[in-house]
């Protein structure tokens, strides 16, 4: 399994993002998927979680109410919409497929997750 995440950039406070990631070599709908994200001298910190259909999803506190996480399975694609951002969510984001049942939402701990793309970086200016 690989995981190509993309979309990270530059943008201004209070700006949106989209964040895509991408799995090849599985079955992507069999894998639930969690975005991390990792400032500069920080540890790694969960951001998003879905199950494998789609239709559960789970948040960070960091994230609710500005983040959301979809999944296309027809495009074997993740996604990150994220709204209102500040300076504080400047990082480097990685998306990860957790190999559990796909009816479960991805783990919320980097630890439980088995497959992790490179990362995209997201910088936020003020």
């Amino acid at each position: 399994v690989q995981l190509q995440a993309s979309g990270g950039g530059l943008v201004q406070a209070g700006g949106s993002l989209r964040l895509s990631c991408v799995l090849s070599g599985g079955t992507f709908s069999s894998y639930p998927m969690g975005w991390f994200r990792q400032a500069p001298g920080k540890e790694r910190e969960f951001v998003a979680a879905i199950d494998g259909s789609g239709d559960n999803t789970y948040y960070g506190d960091s994230a609710k109410g500005r983040f959301i996480i979809s999944r296309d399975n027809a495009k074997n694609t993740v996604y990150l919409q994220m709204n209102s951002l500040t300076p504080e969510d400047t990082a480097l984001y990685y998306c990860a497929a957790d190999d559990i049942s796909p009816g479960k939402v991805a783990s919320v701990k980097d630890y439980g997750m088995d497959y992790w793309g490179k990362g995209t970086q997201v910088t936020v200016s003020s």
